[in-house]
């Protein structure tokens, strides 16, 4: 199998104003449609996590729209850490 159609994972931390702004719900949205597995939601730092598992082409485009979120958030970070993937995520949902 090529490369590109390997399953990967990545852990995504996003800072800034990213509760209460849709965030978690524009994500799930935008990670499902992409095909994406996985889960988003808030911690007690006013963060989010993010954890996706997918082709590596869709995992950068999720990257690319949570470097900026919905229009009412204000991402100024984020953390990246790509590992090994699991394949035991669900279809794309917000958990608390």
């Amino acid at each position: 199998m090529g490369k590109d159609k390997e399953i990967k994972r990545v852990e995504i931390i996003v800072y800034g104003i990213v509760q209460g702004v849709f965030f978690r719900a524009t994500t799930r949205d935008v990670a499902s449609k992409l095909g994406l597995r996985g889960t988003v939601r808030n911690l007690h730092d006013g963060s989010v996590e993010i954890i996706a598992e997918g082709y590596e082409k869709e995992l950068n485009t999720l990257i690319s729209f949570v470097k900026k979120g919905p229009p009412s958030a204000k991402v100024y970070d984020i953390d990246l850490l790509w590992k090994d993937p699991q394949e035991n995520l669900p279809f794309f949902k917000i958990t608390y």
